[in-house]
């Protein structure tokens, strides 16, 4: 949520002439992330979020705003996708996918509680649910395949102690992505991406997922350890902190109890989970794209997680 491609009030209106959400009259750019162009508008109609994709494709777009707008037609808490006068949920705005979706009310928890945990368990077992009969099917663009290709993009950066940590890991990973019990983990499509930056809360309600740009189709559990690596921490040290871990996977479980797969997965899932993370920051800060606004994260803290959750073992599931 950088800001690559800067949109002016007057561009903005020019280009709202092609929605029924009448004149716009505020245009603001968001600060945190840095993958996409996104801004806050204010509208005859009210507020909204624009979003300009800077690197996902017409063609990959499709899936990521009709899952937005499946899931908002069960239920789930998640910005609705709000098409154009041609019905279209996809346009385009300086010569890039663009669209809009509804502003969630709340704010970001960034120092959660077990009952903020408890609430993000259970919308996150009742999202995968209601995922299950989307039609449409994309991979994880961050899975397994894009951390082949990153990883020798990042190792001449790192000392040899993280270039050493990353190469056994990444062993692991594969032998781990290819054995019987991976393959038998349930799967639809993910949030993939569901730090605590990308929920929203009225209070103690939660009443938001958003920023689905990262989402695909891979294993629940890959959804519910990136989840809990960042939900359930302490941030100085990347550890557990018990009592927020349990709750979340109690919420979760109640909605949607594991699998015995999942269960025997849950450590190798964890470890993938913040190797995933790793990569994409150090590809971030040593690989910087222009921007604005930009502000990479530290890789190390990835590191510090990947390197607890190799040599620990998993806190059970259930």
């Amino acid at each position: 949520m950088a800001v690559f491609t800067p949109v002016s009030l007057a561009e903005l209106r020019q280009w709202m002439t092609h929605f029924s959400l009448g004149q716009a009259h505020a245009i603001k750019g968001i600060e945190s992330g840095i993958e996409n162009s996104n801004f806050f508008i204010t509208t005859d109609a009210g507020e909204f979020v624009l979003t300009i994709f800077e690197r996902l494709s017409f063609q990959q777009l499709p899936f990521y705003l009709n899952l937005m707008r499946h899931l908002a037609d069960r239920q789930v808490l998640v910005p609705a996708p709000v098409a154009n006068v041609h019905g279209d949920l996809l346009g385009t705005l300086h010569g890039k996918p663009a669209s809009i979706v509804t502003k969630l009310t709340g704010s970001c928890q960034l120092a959660p509680e077990e009952i903020h945990c408890a609430e993000v368990g259970r919308m996150l077992a009742k999202m995968h649910l209601a995922g299950q009969d989307f039609a449409l099917v994309q991979p994880n663009l961050r899975g397994l395949p894009w951390w082949r290709e990153t990883t020798p993009v990042v190792l001449p950066f790192l000392s040899e102690d993280s270039a050493s940590l990353l190469c056994v890991e990444m062993q692991f990973q594969e032998a781990f992505a290819a054995s019987d019990i991976h393959a038998q983990l349930p799967r639809g499509p993910v949030h993939a991406d569901l730090f605590r930056n990308n929920v929203m809360f009225d209070g103690a309600r939660l009443s938001g997922f958003f920023d689905f740009y990262f989402a695909g189709c891979d294993t629940w559990l890959f959804d519910v350890a990136v989840t809990v690596n960042d939900w359930c921490i302490d941030l100085a040290s990347g550890q557990f902190d018990a009592a927020r871990l349990g709750a979340l996977l109690a919420a979760y479980h109640a909605a949607r109890p594991f699998s015995d797969a999942e269960k025997t997965a849950w450590q190798g899932t964890l470890r993938a989970a913040g190797l995933r993370f790793w990569l994409s920051r150090l590809y971030d800060f040593y690989r910087p794209r222009e921007a604005e606004i930009l502000t990479p994260h530290d890789p190390r803290h990835f590191e510090r997680i990947v390197r607890d959750r190799a040599r620990q073992i998993a806190t059970p599931l259930f």
